[in-house]
């Protein structure tokens, strides 16, 4: 038995229980700070984070914002009406404007993840949404972010599907319009 003293992510983050939190689960929560920033101060998100970018890149003391961060953000704003409709149509007695705002920041980086985020397991956009509701809401909100990511999951696997073949039509067409001009 060797005499080091084995080294638990618990004690490399400095508290006793605290999970080590890798460069995706701080790229999620910087993109759920920005999105509920951007609510709160009725900005555009991408835009924020464009902002959050140049000031990062001439000042050593910002932490820089990550690809992945930049992608989750465009990616609810380009598709929030949609997400947003998902997330409605599997509240229970909730109304989306009710939730706190934290909570649909959450809300709209999980299903984003399970709809389009392909190399992401749904397993892990849920437990990651639970993870950040433990963090950054109420005690009661990880069993409700729980409840209604265990809901849409299950429609996640269609929406992929149905996604993948709009992407597989649409990259068809216009090879097919490619190689028409160039006969042309």
């Amino acid at each position: 038995m060797s005499s080091k003293k084995s080294t638990s992510s618990a004690s490399q983050n400095g508290a006793p229980g605290a999970k080590k939190l890798g460069a995706r689960h701080k790229a999620r929560k910087r993109a759920v700070d920005f999105l509920f920033e951007a609510e709160a101060r009725n900005v555009d998100p991408v835009n924020l984070t464009t902002e959050r970018i140049e000031l990062a890149r001439g000042d050593d003391t910002i932490a820089p914002v990550s690809d992945y961060t930049s992608t989750l953000v465009e990616g609810v704003a380009e598709n929030l009406d949609r997400l947003d409709g998902v997330i409605a149509d599997h509240l229970k007695d909730w109304t989306l404007t009710r939730l706190p705002a934290v909570d649909r920041a959450i809300l709209r980086v999980a299903v984003w993840e399970l709809f389009h985020a392909t190399d992401v397991p749904p397993v892990v956009a849920v437990d990651e949404a639970v993870e950040l509701a433990k963090q950054l809401s109420t005690d009661d909100s990880p069993g409700f972010v729980n409840g209604v990511l265990g809901q849409i999951v299950l429609v996640a696997p269609q929406v992929r599907a149905a996604a993948a073949a709009v992407s597989s039509r649409t990259q068809s067409d216009a090879s097919g319009e490619a190689s028409v001009d160039a006969e042309q």
